[in-house]
């Protein structure tokens, strides 16, 4: 379930911020976004400095020749961000977009993945 924080404005789009999942495993994070309605041309994501930020609008058709009676779907903007810790391989982050959820893959930096230590013998 989306929260809206934005109110639509004359001219603007409501903006929501979309339910999100992240799960940490031990190579990295994996991030689940639901946007329905986004195409990946419509999708940016940016990372600036320690700012993750994802935005994106959604685009629903028209139809010609029709009453509407109620709508709860229509044109609106995605938008969230996150702070990204120096934990993540900032270089092999990956991003695929299917059936309106967002999955994003933050691989963990060699230096912040686990270790076994192999014992000598003495």
């Amino acid at each position: 379930m989306t929260k809206q924080v934005q109110k639509s404005e004359a001219g603007r789009l409501p903006r929501f911020s979309p339910s999100t999942d992240i799960i940490e495993q031990q190579d990295g994070f994996h991030i689940y976004m639901d946007m329905p309605g986004v195409a990946r041309e419509n999708l940016v994501i940016d990372l600036k400095e320690n700012d993750l930020e994802i935005s994106a609008k959604a685009d629903y058709p028209r139809m010609e020749g029709v009453s509407n009676i109620h709508l709860e779907f229509g044109d609106c903007e995605y938008a969230r961000s996150f702070t990204v810790s120096d934990v993540v391989d900032r270089e092999n982050i990956k991003a695929t977009l299917k059936n309106g959820v967002l999955e994003m893959f933050l691989p963990k930096a060699e230096k912040a993945k686990p270790k076994k230590i192999e014992i000598q013998a003495g």
